[in-house]
């Protein structure tokens, strides 16, 4: 499969749907708030790697299993993107992982 975490063109960067995983170790929580904050601590390496920030963030998509569980993570989103405030969409949808609970997508431009 072709793939990468994030692509940048020019000014902006394309992070590819992100889960709760600990990629250093491969593990990943069972909660999905947990998982939230693992999905947004990745995000913001990725982006890092590419020289933006998630104040970069213009579009983000939230992928859940269940959309009950998306209410629960309102508190981390709110910590991440709540002065940022980027366009975003909440989607219910099955995962490729039955351990996924989240998988967060962000778009960035990054600033010049």
């Amino acid at each position: 499969m072709a793939y990468s975490r994030a692509v940048v063109d020019g000014d902006w960067v394309f992070v590819s749907g992100t889960t709760g995983f600990d990629y250093a170790t491969m593990t990943i929580a069972d909660g999905v708030v947990a998982q939230a904050e693992q999905c947004l601590s990745n995000i913001e390496a990725a982006l890092a790697e590419a020289g933006a920030t998630l104040d970069d963030v213009v579009r983000v998509r939230y992928l859940l299993p269940d959309r009950d569980d998306f209410e629960p993570c309102w508190p981390v989103l709110r910590r991440y993107f709540g002065d940022v405030r980027p366009a975003a969409t909440m989607m219910q949808c099955g995962l490729s992982d039955p351990r996924m609970r989240i998988e967060i997508e962000v778009t960035a431009r990054r600033s010049t």
